[in-house]
């Protein structure tokens, strides 16, 4: 018996999760894109968004693939929770980076405020008021009225009050009070 004939199951399953994958990243895309279309995202944020849930479908995609080919889903518990703590120590210090990258997901999809709202940040240390100009994977830019740049980071967002003071009546960013 030749590899094609010992391994016809394999090759199949993993055609058709390649299909899977690229049918599912097709869609995903035109949901997050028609989404953001419909809420006035602009694209830079929307290619954020589809290209984190793209490496998660991939990441899933992977663990299938194994589980495919026959490696024992203890084996890959094993390594996956081995992984989990390397990562884990490394990364304790950088918890604020997965939790912006996260609230950067969340802003995307469900804030009230956009770029070109003028936003009061009620912070007791510092009071932060001014135009979003950017939102990213990690902080949002704000232009003080005094033209001072101030970077936040996303996480903040969810642990501070905020206040939207003037949106954009059109495109244009022509106010309403």
């Amino acid at each position: 018996m030749d590899f094609f004939d010992q391994y016809l199951k394999e090759q199949i399953s993993t055609g058709v999760l390649i299909l899977i994958v690229i049918l599912s990243r097709t869609v995903v895309s035109k949901l997050v894109r028609r989404y953001a279309k419909t809420s006035q995202i602009i694209e830079r944020r929307t290619n954020l968004v589809i290209k984190y849930i793209n490496i998660l479908i991939n990441i899933l995609a992977l663990i299938t693939l194994i589980l495919i080919w026959g490696v024992q889903a203890k084996d890959i518990l094993i390594t996956l929770s081995s992984i989990a703590t390397v990562i884990g120590v490394a990364m304790f210090a950088q918890w604020s980076i997965l939790s912006n990258i996260t609230s950067g997901i969340i802003l995307f999809f469900s804030f009230p405020f956009k770029i070109g709202d003028v936003i009061l940040i009620h912070d007791k240390d510092y009071l932060v008021e001014g135009e979003i100009e950017d939102i990213g994977a990690f902080h949002v830019t704000i232009r003080s009225k005094e033209g001072e740049i101030v970077i936040y980071p996303n996480n903040l967002f969810f642990q501070k009050g905020i206040s939207i003071i003037k949106k954009p009546t059109n495109n244009n960013n022509e106010f309403t009070d």
